[in-house]
């Protein structure tokens, strides 16, 4: 599996995982979301992203496309 591929996965899960916290839990969680989809909007332009960061650290994935594009 490439970084790109794990990273649109982590995205996924935080951004569903955020919305069923914020129906079952507290409204607040929606906040994760608009975390998740800020940090995915900057690593579009800046090319900055802190998983890809994480993940070639641990040696997890391989070089394939652009870091956190989604």
């Amino acid at each position: 599996m490439t970084t790109e591929r794990i990273i649109r996965a982590i995205a996924g899960t935080v951004i569903l995982g955020s919305i069923a916290l914020s129906h079952f839990v507290h409204p607040n969680w929606i906040w994760l979301t608009v975390f998740a989809g800020a940090n995915l909007l900057q690593s579009a332009f800046t090319g900055f992203c802190l998983p890809e960061i994480v993940l070639k650290k641990y040696g997890i994935g391989q070089k394939g496309g652009p870091s956190c594009r989604v």
